[in-house]
């Protein structure tokens, strides 16, 4: 292998940041091909329910372009069959992704369907009570897409492990690559629907590559997204197995995708995507989800920005540090703020719950926040935006 070179911490973040998409001029106007191109280079957006201030899948594209048409998404994904671009799966958790990645998943769908793959809890459905997922595989196929709750009493369930038959069946059954996302209703609940039926038949004529060489490809795509990553973050953006990681990274390393690097303070090596832009600096200002695949991992977080980023969502109010739902703040290439937010859509306002600056934040640093907070208002169209009394230092 060839020797590591050695790079600066600050080289790191700039190279992470460009390869994410951030460091260069909004445009004027999104279109549906600058979106598209945004969408590619991350691979995916992951799904998250919780609609505080907006669903985060929403929210990468709005961090990278600033304001744009959110019917693009929902075009592409739920709401028109003959525009769709994107398709739900297990990715990086739930995601979205561009069709295009459909085979290099279907290894994961085939080993659902072996019940080798997906939540052990329902694995039952790919052995002893396979004959209930089919039962219910036969009812789509015969009466068109259906919801758990068309299939299903209604029982105040809520999480996986209280689901009923209906439900869990559904989801093997979307881990296994039966069925798979048709549309989202008003609630986002998924209504699901045979395969065949959503996905384009020119994408389920693609090939279908082995494991190998799917999860080669898809290494590569996290490489390429990330920039500069550990064989941790490589692992982490498509949620691969250590040993189906390293042997991707040894073929990607000998073929020279992938260059070795050294990062002072980082206990691992580091990889180089060999396209990887190398900026002398970056300009950037975004909120970021907290699904963002810039923080998305947090020891990755950490490492790069100096920053120990938690979601507090499940944390009981009174030991929240920061609060219910937190977005870190990009300035330059650092990440120099978290704000809570919530969107007021009843009264129109954008509820800035609290601030909380980092200690390297910059004298102007509020003033960089208040721009964004008004670009991000007018995008969810609220007319208002409700700042805390005082934003809080964090002590260094």
């Amino acid at each position: 292998m060839t020797k590591a070179e050695k790079i600066s911490l600050a080289e790191a973040r700039r190279i992470a940041l460009a390869a994410q998409g951030f460091g260069v001029p909004r445009p004027e106007r999104v279109t549906a091909a600058r979106w598209l191109r945004t969408i590619d280079r991350l691979s995916l957006h992951q799904i998250d329910s919780v609609n505080v201030l907006v669903r985060a899948h929403y929210l990468p594209a709005f961090s990278r372009l600033g304001p744009y048409d959110r019917s693009l998404i929902d075009d592409a994904a739920w709401k028109r069959p003959r525009q769709r671009r994107l398709f739900e799966y297990w990715a990086h958790e739930a995601s979205l992704l561009p069709l295009p990645l459909h085979p290099l998943l279907r290894w994961r769908m085939a080993r659902a369907d072996r019940g080798e793959a997906g939540w052990r809890g329902l694995r039952v459905f790919a052995s002893e009570r396979r004959a209930v997922a089919e039962g219910f595989l036969k009812r789509i196929r015969n009466e068109g897409p259906l919801a758990a709750s068309d299939l299903e009493e209604k029982r105040g369930r809520s999480g996986w492990w209280q689901w009923g038959d209906a439900k869990q069946a559904l989801e093997w059954l979307f881990w296994a690559g039966y069925i798979t996302t048709a549309t989202r209703r008003g609630s986002f609940e998924r209504v699901y629907d045979l395969t065949e039926r959503v996905i384009p038949a020119e994408i389920l004529a693609l090939s279908t590559p082995d494991e190998k060489h799917a999860q080669r490809a898809l290494i590569e795509r996290a490489a390429s997204a990330l920039g500069i990553a550990t064989a941790q973050d490589l692992r982490d953006y498509f949620r691969l197995r250590p040993r189906d990681t390293a042997p991707a990274i040894e073929s990607l390393l000998e073929t020279g995708v992938l260059i070795p690097l050294e990062v002072p303070g980082w206990t691992h090596l580091a990889y180089l995507h060999r396209d990887a832009r190398r900026p002398r600096r970056i300009s950037a200002r975004a909120l970021l989800a907290p699904f963002d695949p810039l923080v998305w991992e947090r020891s990755r977080a950490l490492r790069l920005f100096d920053f120990h980023y938690r979601i507090e969502i499940y944390t009981p109010p009174d030991k929240r540090q920061h609060g219910y739902y937190v977005l870190p703040f990009l300035l330059g290439d650092r990440l120099v703020a978290r704000l809570d937010l919530k969107a007021d859509r009843q009264a129109g306002r954008l509820l800035v719950h609290a601030a909380h600056l980092e200690p390297h934040a910059p004298a102007d640093g509020m003033d960089a926040i208040a721009q964004e907070l008004a670009a991000m208002a007018d995008w969810l169209g609220l007319g208002e935006v409700v700042m805390p009394l005082k934003p809080l230092r964090r002590a260094g």
